[in-house]
């Protein structure tokens, strides 16, 4: 039993000025984590109160990546302040890699970082009945989780504040690995998908199957935007057009662009700004 109070219930870290009139916290734990680091995030909030926010996830294939990029097309161009000065709060979260904790110990920790929003919103002064979700591959796949999940107690987990984490209004997902069956060798017990699983897709095909986002779209779920490369090496573009398949045939609200020449990354491209303006444009309609 610990003697000190969770980390996650500790004040806010002080703020520091950004571009535009942003506020910018870093390293904020939202979930502790029995015999783990705190989980932490970085809040990028725009000027004033009560705007919504959008939960960002990075990519990595979990196994790397943190909270603190976006991916390297935006390296040095503060994106997140740009969304912020969109007024959308950015919280950016890192969550346990697949060297930490096998799935699904992934998305409760970003539930957790949702029902800490929401918890703490009045304090942070941003609105917690307005989330969303963005993230890119690995955090695209989690975003996507998010949007599709909603009141599955499977999935929801215990760290952090207690509760369920609810909807999130809208998903915009980047490059998504929407199933993880469809690997290049799915027999392949180094692969990422393994690794994330604890054993081969091949082995496990239930398991691969529950955690793909193609598994749990339902009429209920929220608006998305699915953007990929035509050109991507590491996860194909037919598994974005699989899902945007599956969540129209389910009568969601469902938009897919393709950028032609985009590897992973968009890298070999001139296609990250107009993703990032798309995924602007997108979570203030949606929110």
């Amino acid at each position: 039993m610990s003697l000190l109070p969770p980390e996650h219930d500790a004040p806010l870290p002080p703020a520091r000025p950004g571009e535009g009139g942003t506020r910018v916290l870093t390293g904020v734990p939202y979930a502790q984590v029995p015999g783990f680091r705190p989980m932490e995030l970085d809040l990028v909030l725009p000027p004033g109160d009560g705007a919504p926010v959008v939960v960002f996830l990075h990519g990595g294939g979990f196994r790397v990546g943190s909270r603190r990029s976006p991916g390297p097309a935006y390296d040095g161009k503060h994106p997140f302040e740009l969304v912020a000065r969109q007024g959308i709060a950015v919280a950016s979260v890192d969550y346990r890699l697949s060297g930490e904790a096998r799935w699904p110990a992934q998305l409760h920790d970003v539930k957790a970082a949702v029902r800490w929003l929401r918890a703490r919103a009045g304090e942070i002064g941003v609105d917690g009945t307005r989330i969303a979700a963005w993230g890119e591959s690995a955090g695209g796949h989690l975003a996507a989780m998010l949007g599709l999940t909603a009141g599955n107690p499977a999935f929801e987990g215990t760290v952090g504040v207690a509760g369920t984490a609810g909807p999130v209004r809208a998903v915009a997902a980047w490059y998504t690995p929407s199933d993880l069956a469809a690997v290049d060798d799915p027999a392949d017990p180094e692969s990422r998908e393994a690794l994330l699983l604890g054993a081969a897709p091949a082995t496990v095909p239930q398991l691969a199957a529950e955690a793909s986002p193609l598994t749990h779209v339902s009429p209920g779920a929220p608006p998305f935007l699915l953007l990929h490369g035509r050109a991507d090496r590491m996860v194909p573009h037919e598994l974005s057009e699989r899902l945007y398949e599956r969540l129209r045939a389910a009568g969601a609200d469902a938009e897919l662009h393709l950028f032609d020449g985009a590897d992973h990354l968009w890298l070999g491209s001139d296609a990250a700004p107009e993703a990032l303006d798309r995924t602007i444009a997108f979570l203030r309609g949606a929110l």
